[in-house]
This record gives C-alpha cells, sequence and structure tokens, in this order.
C-alpha cells in the first residue's frame, strides 16, 4: 500500500479553504485598482467579455473609479520585492484569480495564492472589529483593500 504523506493531503485541503466572496467579475464592477490593473499592455480577451460590460477601467490609475475612492495596496516593485510575482502570472494576485476562476490550475502557485488570501482575512477582522456595522466611511483603505482580494467590504 502506498504510504501517504501528509504534505499531499495538505495539498488537496487548501483548495477547500478557498471560498471568495466575489467574482472577478463583481469586483471589477465595483471598483479595483484604480480601474488600471491589466493596462494597456495586457490582453483582456482571455477572459469572458462579460467580466468587462459593466467594469470600471481605465488605461491609467484613476482613484475615482475605486469603490472607496482611495489608494489601497503596495507598489508593484513591492510585490516583486516580496517575491509576490510569479511568471506565469506577472500581474500578480488578481491575475492569477482570474486565470482560477477560468479554470486554470498550477498547484503550488495555488497553493501560494489561496494561502495568502487567507492571510488577508485579518484585515475583514479589524474591519468588523473596529467599524459600526454598515459604516462604509470606517476604515476605507481597509474596505478597498479587502475588496480587492475578493472579499465583501460592506460589512
Amino acid at each position: 500500500m502506498k504510504k501517504i504523506h501528509k504534505r499531499n493531503i495538505e495539498n488537496l485541503d487548501f483548495y477547500k479553504i478557498f471560498k471568495p466572496q466575489l467574482s472577478p467579475k463583481k469586483m471589477l464592477e465595483l471598483g479595483v485598482f484604480g480601474g488600471s490593473y491589466f493596462g494597456s499592455n495586457i490582453n483582456i480577451k482571455e477572459y469572458p467579455k462579460s467580466w468587462f460590460e459593466k467594469a470600471k477601467i481605465s488605461k491609467n490609475f484613476d482613484i475615482t473609479l475605486n469603490r472607496f475612492k482611495v489608494k489601497a495596496g503596495l507598489s508593484r516593485e513591492h510585490w516583486i520585492e516580496k517575491g509576490w510575482i510569479f511568471k506565469e502570472d506577472p500581474l500578480g494576485w488578481f491575475q492569477w484569480y482570474c486565470r482560477f476562476t477560468n479554470g486554470r490550475r498550477i498547484t503550488h502557485i495555488d497553493e501560494i495564492q489561496i494561502k495568502r488570501w487567507k492571510n488577508f482575512k485579518r484585515h475583514v477582522t479589524a474591519i468588523e472589529k473596529n467599524c459600526e456595522k454598515d459604516d462604509l466611511g470606517c476604515r476605507k483603505r481597509q474596505r478597498q483593500a479587502i475588496l480587492q482580494w475578493a472579499y465583501n467590504p460592506f460589512i
């Protein structure tokens, strides 16, 4: 009988924990990344056209396109410095999430990105702990950030 290593079991489990609250389409409609995530460099034809019917997008970063009208997140340079950019998804987590939603699976990358998504939940907890329910003006930067990680910012 073949021995099953604990690591192999863990690999199966990380997919089970990934339960994003928002689809890429909904995120684009609400307003993320100043509308400029895809910029002019990336061909959006790999994604369903329906994702972009009501999307707030721009070739250049426009803070007014963000749902909470604030800038949230770190610079691309910081992402690269931290080792969060992979050749498979040179634009980072959201590009990975879009491709994952469309069915692509790369187990070792998926595991890293799902764990990063899970760790971001601490920001959801901070909003819940420090804000009155439905006070969308409370912690707007964190709300924008969790929106950009597929968590519901309207908590």
